[in-house]
């Protein structure tokens, strides 16, 4: 089982780095910030976890875990403070540069995405271990990671990206069941709906399926309004 754990967390690290099966910001319609990084809980898949912040041009902000997200909305007051926070970050020398090394645990990796420019930053390490010179990234990202805010609310997306993988979880696994075949699921994500996915682990959870006398992974990413698998 730790064998297993682990070897889904070095895929998703090595999601992150190499722009794995992920939404972008640029697929999510209205971003202008994005924020993602592994969950890390034991046994996810979090290549399929929901974006951990995103923040919406009309002030609409949404904050993930390992298997949902909350939605809410800022005031125009507070989303323009954070586009500014997000803009001085953007005109930090070297923020193109990538990945950037903060300090402290190597493995710890976040992407953040700023639709000005547009401009990518993958980090690696613990913002609290920033040097100086990345203080502005390092406070953004400490701020994003922890987001709270009192307009938060359960989000129920209409529909899911599923992606589906040939793997042998631990433990038992369970029947098919979508009306399509799962070759089909295998080509590629699709979407499927809300009451598709009923009663289906989602987000960075993977079931483990039976089906045509193989074993599958299969994960259920919310999707978030707009956005295509």
């Amino acid at each position: 089982m730790r064998r297993e754990a682990a070897a889904l967390l070095g895929l998703a690290v090595l999601a992150l780095a190499h722009g794995g099966p992920k939404a972008r910001a640029s697929e999510i319609p209205g971003a202008v910030i994005l924020l993602e990084t592994a969950p890390g809980t034991p046994g996810s898949d979090p290549s399929a976890a929901p974006p951990r912040f995103v923040l919406l041009r009309d002030g609409q902000v949404f904050v993930g875990g390992t298997a949902r997200l909350e939605a809410g909305r800022l005031e125009k007051g507070e989303a323009a403070a954070l586009q500014k926070r997000a803009e001085a970050v953007r005109k930090l020398p070297g923020i193109s540069r990538s990945p950037l090394a903060l300090g402290g645990d190597a493995a710890r990796t976040t992407r953040l995405w700023l639709r000005d420019g547009p401009v990518e930053v993958l980090v690696t390490g613990d913002p609290a271990e920033a040097p100086p010179a990345l203080a502005p990234l390092a406070s953004l990202l400490s701020d994003l990671l922890s987001f709270d805010h009192p307009s938060l609310r359960p989000y129920a997306p209409a529909s899911y990206a599923m992606i589906v993988r040939e793997a042998r979880l631990v433990g038992g696994c369970r029947a098919w069941g979508f009306a399509f075949p799962i070759a089909q699921a295998q080509a590629g994500p699709r979407a499927v709906t809300a009451a598709e996915a009923s009663g289906w682990p989602t987000g960075a959870v993977p079931a483990s399926v039976c089906a045509d006398d193989r074993r599958y992974a299969v994960t259920l990413r919310p999707l978030l309004p707009g956005e295509q698998p």
